[in-house]
């Protein structure tokens, strides 16, 4: 007989971990025990040696569908004869915790939901050790009923057999529960509870109403997806006229009716964490044009609550729609609404009726944004179904840092050694409940994670609401350069430590000298960079208007551009009028609400209204969208078609300059002389593109690297992330990108915790 103490890492909790070892365990005949010790899992096992190896073995190669291991550590012991294998209660010991995200339901629970037979038919709340809710509901480790908001709902017989029961799919499932003894739908204001509420729910649907839906992390405001009416009233009421809504459809029949896409779309929506996948519209789909207005692509995920499939399905003669409006439910800035409260003060005015439950919801968790490149995920919003699962690095770093994050896209990371826990998405943090929602998930996090970080993170911009909320931490702080914080989460995420050429484009962000930067070409390693380059500097006049209102900078380019002619280039194209062109020239000459910026996002803006494609955005990047929409309309190649403008970069005195200022004068000669617009914007990308790659080369040889990261939210756009990684690619220099890290805001706070403070 040998006795081998296991221990396994990773998403082991949560996941059906222990049953599973039990089952496995009991099948070999071994004896022993199995606990969650709170940041792994621990295994006594007692039996022949084969028996023990063929357990070691079933870890490794085939653990339960949805655990994630990191590592697992064994050694011999020296213990008394166990009667039999046990699952024994769990003690909580320090160490590297993993924290499972919520888990969409599974197929086998989906199926009893709808099977007449069983006890669980309809069940809203239905799930088992392979699915069901974990982060939301989670007050502590490690993950035991008693320490979630299941603790709410005791279990009635039947559940407490099932789970206790080795030989059922419900053993240790933690959020087990049945129609008898589990969370309860209702309709806020009504006495309409468990069935009826839902027959209400899906009536009012069908009769054109907008519905506001409790889900696993957080409220949808709802309505059908194919009745233009109900989506154009929604947008109105939403205060939201052009930014695309999400969709949930029915199964996958509908996806391949209305999208086209791959297997590695329809692999990311049909997995456990269903996120939003980004799809190519089909012209000949079903849903309203309201959905995503001016866009070919929509953003599409399947059910993966429970009570989502049953206001597609059920049993109560109603005849239901397959495409559902699913966007998050919150006051535009706001957090997404977590409970009824919530819900009646904020996003009541938007919709006609609340269908809730009675599960609370610990910790807000939005639906995850996923697209892809080059055949992998490329993640735009990092949230449901993948937080917090850590970034691990082989950095040997020690102590816990809070990296705070950004002020749009706002997330937070907890590093804990080489651990990075990135938190889900928390939003804008322009609105004082988002900031406030920040605050209250930094502490949750915290105790879930056990973490006590002995110094803060944070941005530079002196105005920042992150900003102001790390200062009164009262912790040691250090401020972090805003778009080498983007080359940092780009490192952190590829494990790369040594010194890289960065190349961040995004909005905008407080540079060093206190402009504004955005464009910029950074050599980096973890403990400082250096500005090696950016895009010409240009005057963004206006304050917050200059970042909706593309046509100000594009005035301001094209005045530097043509100087004396700039007003009337400006006005002959239709950008502004001669008065406008005029009040922001003595603006800029003043320097009244003007500012120096090498923002790459606004240049992008500046092309778009040059183009007469949109003259401002509604939304944060509509109108850089829709300069890359009319690019791709034009040619798909990866590479540029154009002889390269006479000079792409010049040489300053402190960095290389690339020559953005010629490429918006080209753009309005190429408008002047009657050239096809989506021609002119797949130019703007290639010669763009050429300017990138030029300065990188030169840095690389003046530096040695042969190294480069393409960071920050311009890189959202795949067609420029194309166009620039093929072109350094084909130099010899190796490129890091994103992937499972949004290479937007919702990234910077991995950057954050990665910057390597030596002083």
């Amino acid at each position: 007989m040998k006795t081998e103490i296991i221990r396994v890492y990773g998403i082991v909790q949560g996941v059906g971990f222990r049953p599973f070892v039990s089952r496995e365990a009991s099948d070999l005949g071994l004896c022993g025990t199995v606990a969650n010790k709170g940041s792994y899992v621990e295994i006594h096992a007692q039996g022949s040696e084969k028996a023990v190896e063929d357990l070691k073995k079933a870890l490794e190669n085939r653990p339960p569908e949805r655990s994630v291991i990191m590592e697992i550590i064994s050694a011999h012991a020296d213990e008394p004869p166990f009667d039999s294998f046990e699952i024994i209660d769990s003690e909580k010991e320090k160490g590297d915790i993993f924290v499972s995200p919520d888990i969409a339901v599974c197929e086998k629970c989906k199926g009893e939901l709808f099977d007449k037979t069983n006890r669980r038919y309809l069940h809203p709340f239905i799930n088992c050790t392979q699915c069901g809710p974990r982060l939301t509901i989670m007050d502590s480790m490690p993950y035991d009923r008693v320490r979630t908001t299941m603790a709410d709902f005791p279990m009635c017989k039947d559940c407490e057999e099932e789970y206790t029961d080795p030989a059922t799919r419900r053993y240790d499932a933690q959020p087990v529960c049945c129609n008898k003894c589990g969370p309860e739908v209702y309709i806020i204001g009504s006495e309409k509870k468990g069935a009826e509420a839902i027959t209400a729910t899906r009536e009012a649907v069908m009769a054109g109403k907008i519905i506001a839906v409790k889900g696993i992390g957080g409220f949808h405001l709802c309505c059908d997806a194919k009745n233009e009416s109900a989506v154009k009233r929604l947008r109105e009421l939403k205060n939201r006229p052009a930014k695309p809504l999400a969709v949930m459809l029915k199964d996958i029949s509908a996806v391949r009716r209305e999208c086209d896409f791959g297997e590695v779309q329809e692999k990311l929506l049909t997995g456990w964490q269903k996120p939003i996948v980004l799809l190519d519209k089909k012209t000949s789909g079903s849903l309203c044009e309201s959905v995503a207005p001016d866009n070919p692509t929509v953003g599409v995920m399947l059910p993966y609550a429970p009570l989502h499939l049953l206001l597609f399905d059920y049993d109560d003669g109603v005849e239901m729609t397959d495409s559902l409006v699913m966007t998050s439910g919150n006051v535009r800035g706001a957090p997404i609404c977590r409970n009824d409260e919530d819900a009646l003060s904020e996003i009541a005015g938007f919709c006609d009726l609340i269908l809730s439950h009675n599960r609370r919801i610990l910790i807000r968790s939005d639906d995850t944004v996923m697209d892809t490149f080059e055949g992998k995920p490329y993640i735009i919003r990092r949230s449901r179904g993948y937080a917090p699962l850590p970034v691990m690095t082989s950095c040997s770093d020690k102590g816990q840092t809070l990296a705070i994050g950004g002020e749009l896209k706002n997330t937070f990371c907890i590093r804990k050694g080489s651990l990075y826990y990135l938190s889900s998405y928390v939003g804008d943090m322009a609105d004082i409940r988002t900031v406030k929602a920040l605050e209250e998930s930094v502490k949750r996090m915290c105790e879930l994670l056990e973490a006590t970080p002995q110094n803060v993170v944070c941005d530079m911009h002196p105005k920042y609401n992150t900003v102001a909320f790390a200062e009164g931490l009262d912790l040691p702080l250090k401020k972090v350069q805003h778009h080498y914080a983007h080359i940092l989460s780009c490192m952190a995420e590829n494990d790369y430590s040594e010194k890289v050429i960065g190349v961040s484009y995004d909005g905008t962000g407080f540079g060093t000298d206190g402009t504004i930067w955005g464009g910029e070409i950074l050599l980096c390693d973890r403990t400082g960079f250096e500005r090696m380059g950016s895009i010409k500097p240009f005057m963004q006049v206006g304050g917050d208007l200059s970042s909706k209102d593309g046509w100000r900078i594009a005035a301001m380019i094209a005045g530097s551009a043509y100087g004396e002619r700039g007003g009337e280039i400006c006005e002959k194209l239709g950008i502004c009028t001669a008065k406008e062109y005029k009040l922001l020239s003595i603006m800029a000459e003043k320097k009244v609400n003007a500012v120096s910026s090498t923002s790459a996002g606004r240049l992008f803006d500046a092309a778009s209204a040059v183009l007469g494609i949109r003259r401002s955005s509604t939304f944060e990047g509509e109108a850089s969208m829709a300069l890359q929409f009319a690019a791709e309309k034009f040619s798909r190649e990866p590479f540029g078609i154009y002889e390269p403008m006479e000079k792409l970069t010049a040489e300053k005195e402190d960095r290389i300059m690339l020559c953005t200022q010629a490429l918006i004068k080209r753009l309005c000669q190429g408008m002047q002389n009657g050239e096809d617009k989506n021609r002119l914007a797949y130019e703007f990308h290639s010669l763009l593109a050429d300017m990138t790659t030029q300065a990188c080369r030169t840095i690389s040889e003046r530096t040695g690297i042969k190294v480069c990261a393409l960071s920050g939210g311009v890189f959202q756009n795949k067609l420029l992330l194309k166009m620039v990684k093929c072109r350094l690619e084909k130099m010899g220099l190796r490129v890091l990108i994103h992937s499972l890290v949004p290479a937007n805001d919702g990234g910077i706070a991995l950057g954050q915790a990665f910057y390597l403070n030596e002083e």
